[in-house]
């Protein structure tokens, strides 16, 4: 294998010319470049980019940790939508002439101290934590030697992070459907103990304050489990119980419940939308699109937020970040609307809540 050594040679100059022409960190003249450069050509050789990282101490490597690769078993019915959020953040990355390592968790904590072993033999610059869901983490004090930010989730100490607006997605929702005339409004929610079940609660309920309608409690149920095999075993119980308090839309935590409150209410022998609106939260296309009546969902912008994250990773890195910018980013995003929601000025039919006998 050539060495910059063996290029010097066969151009006729200094080896530390050749580092400069390979690394542009001086002015060398035409004629010099191009015979260094077909020198290189001709040995076929190939530069050491370990060395150049331990000369210069920038390796152009940053590093996301994520489960959002291999957990796909928690996603058989509807995909992978988390990987638009490492997709935001390469478009990002690659502008910027740096280069995505991406390590994969599989959803084990107990990876992560490997992960970040293999980062540091490689010189990661930065770190992105990425998160399956909305949460509080706790981070190993070794990730804390370089700059890192949590997208998705945060920590008690206050380390930059970039986290979805589900409080705002759900006021801008609920507040979309009241100006469409519907105040009976249904709310199938998140397990309760997630961090996002409360924040789009308080949206919900900010969205009929601001409104001047009073909240029925009984439209507001849990309706998921926090067991990936027994999601949505509360649903069926949940659905009959909000359909009791005679709603005109039925708000659904994900896309995937929305799905299934579809086929419930037809079994009831309700349709979508003339007797009952129902929409959803997400905007996973791959759902929310094929689904008929098309879906109407608050975006969960992944891609937004992994574009933000690699941004701010990259300020933090050269220092240019301001000095009374907030550690925590919140992005939002719209409301798409589709057929699944009608509008209250049209007739509305009775709905029937009984299950259709077979």
């Amino acid at each position: 294998m050539a060495t910059i050594y063996d290029v010097a040679k066969a151009a006729g100059v200094s080896p530390k010319t050749v580092s400069r022409v390979m690394n542009g960190d001086a002015p060398v003249n035409q004629v010099t470049r191009e015979a260094v450069e077909q020198a290189m050509l001709a040995l076929n050789y190939v530069p050491s980019s370990a060395a150049r990282t331990m000369r210069s101490q920038r390796s152009g490597l940053i590093g996301m940790i994520t489960g959002a690769i291999s957990t796909t078993h928690q996603f058989e019915d509807a995909g992978l939508p988390e990987i638009y959020l490492v997709q935001g953040a390469q478009r990002v990355i690659d502008q910027s002439n740096r280069t995505l390592l991406i390590a994969d968790s599989g959803g084990q904590a107990e990876r992560i101290p490997t992960l970040l072993q293999t980062f540091r033999e490689h010189r990661v610059e930065g770190v992105l934590y990425v998160a399956e869901y909305h949460r509080e983490v706790t981070l190993p004090a070794s990730l804390r030697d370089r700059p890192i930010v949590l997208v998705n989730c945060f920590d008690a100490e206050d380390t930059p992070c970039v986290l979805p607006d589900d409080e705002g997605g759900q006021f801008a929702l609920v507040e979309g459907l009241i100006r469409r005339g519907h105040q009976r409004i249904a709310y199938l929610t998140l397990p309760e103990h997630q961090v996002a079940c409360g924040l789009r609660v308080s949206g919900y309920r900010r969205a009929h304050a601001h409104n001047g309608i009073d909240v029925d409690e009984q439209l507001v149920q849990v309706g998921a489990l926090p067991s990936s095999t027994h999601e949505y075993d509360l649903l069926w119980d949940a659905l009959d119980r909000v359909l009791k308090a005679e709603p005109t839309v039925i708000c659904c935590a994900n896309d995937k419940m929305a799905m299934r409150v579809y086929g419930l209410l037809r079994e009831r022998g309700i349709a979508i939308p003339q007797q009952m609106s129902v929409a959803g939260y997400d905007d996973y296309r791959m759902i929310a699109e094929h689904l008929h009546p098309g879906l109407t969902s608050a975006e969960l912008p992944y891609g937004a937020m992994g574009a933000r994250a690699a941004d701010k990773l990259l300020r933090l890195m050269s220092g240019t970040t301001k000095t009374n910018e907030p550690s925590r980013e919140l992005v939002s995003a719209p409301v798409a609307w589709r057929e699944s929601v009608q509008s209250r000025d049209l007739n509305v039919t009775q709905l029937n809540s009984r299950r259709r006998e077979t």
